[in-house]
């Protein structure tokens, strides 16, 4: 008899899971989806994989015919993608974020460290070396391909085999002088925004249990427009999302000594334009949702995919190069982006404008989806 109701107990939770065939879609694509998408970018089989390139600001300030081979032993490079500019813009080009890795040839490099390959003693050039310092992996592999390149093209120049290493590397992270590089601003930007995501989850899913007791066909029906209603909801989200990213950044900044080094007006107003869009998303889910169940699977799905996009787990700067010119379509990166540049990275309140405006935008367009297709009795 007890074996009897156990197995119907269980037949009957099987058939429930299985009734919901979109449930059943996200239960099972959801981990097949992110191993997959984390095992292409770290590798996959090795088969046929082009790793990405170390994307390289390059200032040539001698222009001797020794630091235009470097450059062209540089441009030829697999290794690397790089932009050759002036000095002060390549540690501009640092500090934003937009490449890894700044080297900079100062005047008279190429005469004397061909000149210290036969004199002993003799001063020894500078490779100024600059970098952001949330990409330190790629500053060693840089350094090596680049003695490489200078290695060869002074040898080939003097007419030397092997030659001994003529020069010196000084190497600095770029960030705000104020304060030195802290990895949990990243770390609690990337998680903090993944929860205020989720904390709007949740809040969609109870305006669709709420949907589903008839709440929201008597709220139609009071004195108060629907507009006014939603608006509601949009501004309640956006407070709980908004508290949610705060309060992680408050225990970083007590616990890890996470600072913002840069605008603090522009921290804000990323971190609100956060939470508006966090709020279209939860209302987003509200609109579109068939049921509690399965809105949940699907809205899941969503925030994974954008948080996986949008570099809050893994840095965008190791996905494939068309991968990387897709995530400007994600939310999450400019968010990633913004709380980045006015914490650790210490710019000012411009570096916060287009994230913000971004961010914003996202928000306007999940709202008035939201609107055009919300419901307010079960179907």
């Amino acid at each position: 008899m007890g074996l009897t109701a156990f197995l119907a107990m269980v037949r009957k939770d099987l058939l429930l899971f299985f009734s919901d065939r979109r449930a059943v879609i996200v239960a099972f694509a959801v981990p097949i989806f992110i191993g997959s998408f984390i095992g292409s970018i770290t590798g996959g089989s090795g088969a046929n994989n082009e790793p990405p390139k170390v994307s390289l600001a390059l200032a040539d300030e001698d222009g001797s015919a020794i630091s235009n081979a470097i450059v062209s032993g540089a441009q030829a490079d697999k290794n690397l993608k790089v932009t050759v500019t002036t000095a002060s813009d390549a540690k501009d080009r640092v500090l934003k974020g937009t490449d890894a890795v700044g080297v900079i040839l100062p005047e008279k490099f190429g005469e004397r460290s061909a000149r210290a390959l036969f004199q002993q003693g003799s001063d020894r050039p500078e490779l100024q070396i600059v970098f952001d310092p949330s990409r330190t992996i790629e500053v060693g592999m840089v350094q090596g391909v680049m003695t490489q390149h200078v290695m060869q093209a002074v040898a080939q120049a003097a007419g030397v085999a092997r030659p001994s290493l003529p020069f010196t590397v000084a190497s600095a992270p770029m960030t705000s002088t104020r304060v030195p590089y802290n990895g949990y601003a990243h770390a609690f930007a990337g998680m903090g925004i993944q929860f205020l995501l989720f904390s709007a989850i949740n809040l969609g899913i109870e305006m669709l249990v709420e949907r589903e007791k008839g709440l929201w066909a008597r709220l139609r029906s009071a004195p108060v427009s629907r507009y006014l209603i939603v608006g509601g909801k949009i501004a309640s989200i956006s407070i709980v999302s908004l508290m949610t990213l705060l309060v992680s950044f408050g225990f970083a900044m007590f616990m890890f000594k996470v600072r913002i080094a840069g605008s603090v007006i522009g921290f804000f107003a990323v971190a609100i334009a956060c939470s508006m869009m966090a709020a279209g998303f939860g209302l987003l889910i509200a609109a579109v949702g068939n049921s509690p169940k399965t809105a949940r699977g699907v809205s899941t799905l969503a925030t994974l995919v954008m948080v996986m996009l949008g570099g809050a787990w893994v840095p965008t700067f190791v996905f494939p190069k068309w991968l990387q010119n897709l995530t400007v379509v994600v939310p999450v990166r400019w968010a990633v982006d913004g709380l980045d540049a006015t914490t650790w990275r210490g710019l000012g309140l411009s570096s916060a404008i287009v994230p913000t405006l971004a961010l914003l935008g996202f928000a306007a367009v999940f709202t008035a989806i939201s609107l055009a297709r919300f419901r307010w009795e079960e179907a």
